[in-house]
C-alpha cells in the first residue's frame, strides 16, 4: 500500500502541476487583461486559485515522496492536497484524475500497516 500512495501521490502531483501552470496563469492573464474577465468571466478569489495551484501540487508530492518511511503524515499531506484542489479548482475533466490519484493516495498511506521491524 504504500508503493501505490507513492507513485498516486507523484502522479497526482504532477498532474495537479498542469492544473496549477494553467490556473495560475489564468489569473495572470484576467489581472493583465480585465477585459478577458468580461468575455469569460471573473475569478471569484484569484489569491486562493493561485496559493492552491502552488500548494496543492507541492503537498501531493511531498506526501508521496515520504509514503515509505512516513505514512501518517504523508497521508494526511495527500488528502490535504486532493481536498484544496477540490476546494479551488473544482471537480472537473482536467482535476478529477489529480483529486482522486490523491485521496486514493492518502487513504492507502493512512491505511497501510506500520513496516517489519528488521
Amino acid at each position: 500500500m504504500r508503493n501505490a500512495a507513492l507513485v498516486l501521490g507523484l502522479i497526482g502531483g504532477l498532474w495537479g502541476m498542469l492544473v496549477g501552470f494553467f490556473s495560475f496563469g489564468w489569473t495572470e492573464l484576467l489581472a493583465r487583461w480585465g477585459e478577458l474577465g468580461e468575455i469569460f468571466g471573473p475569478v471569484d478569489n484569484p489569491a486562493l486559485i493561485r496559493t492552491v495551484a502552488l500548494g496543492a501540487p507541492v503537498m501531493a508530492i511531498a506526501g508521496g515522496a515520504m509514503a515509505r518511511s512516513a505514512n501518517i503524515p504523508a497521508g494526511v499531506l495527500l488528502l490535504a492536497s486532493a481536498a484544496g484542489m477540490f476546494y479551488a479548482f473544482g471537480f472537473g475533466v482536467f482535476t478529477m484524475f489529480p483529486i482522486v490519484m490523491c485521496a486514493l493516495g492518502g487513504a492507502l498511506a493512512l491505511a497501510a500497516r506500520q513496516p517489519d521491524p528488521h
